[in-house]
């Protein structure tokens, strides 16, 4: 029998990150509240500067602007970074006003 995370969404390395200065805090079953700094965000997951208390496949609960809640999973960590993967994949136009919100400074957007 398999352990771990059942992640749905595939290895996207693909997914445009993007630069962000995001303190936060997640909601996680056994540690309750864990405070984590975003430093990139996709539409697929994100990072965070430091070292988390999880183990590969956990799961943690965050709150974004104009996405609400989701769940991610901690795919990868070193200690100095980790990566998450989003139970699901981010609306673009979602998490375009998102990313509006979190970059004020508008050479950090992305042109289309």
């Amino acid at each position: 029998m398999a352990s771990g995370a059942q992640l749905s969404v595939t290895d996207q390395r693909l997914s445009t990150r993007h630069p962000v200065d995001l303190p936060l805090i997640g909601e996680h079953r056994r540690l309750g509240d864990v405070m984590m700094h975003v430093i990139n965000i996709s539409t697929t997951g994100f990072m965070v500067k430091g070292e988390v208390a999880l183990q590969r496949g956990e799961r943690i609960t965050i709150r974004l602007q104009h996405i609400g809640r989701i769940e991610a999973f901690l795919v990868w960590s070193d200690g100095a970074r980790a990566g998450f993967q989003f139970e699901r994949i981010l609306r673009g136009d979602d998490f375009l006003m998102m990313i509006k919100s979190l970059q004020p400074n508008p050479r950090l957007h992305r042109t289309r």
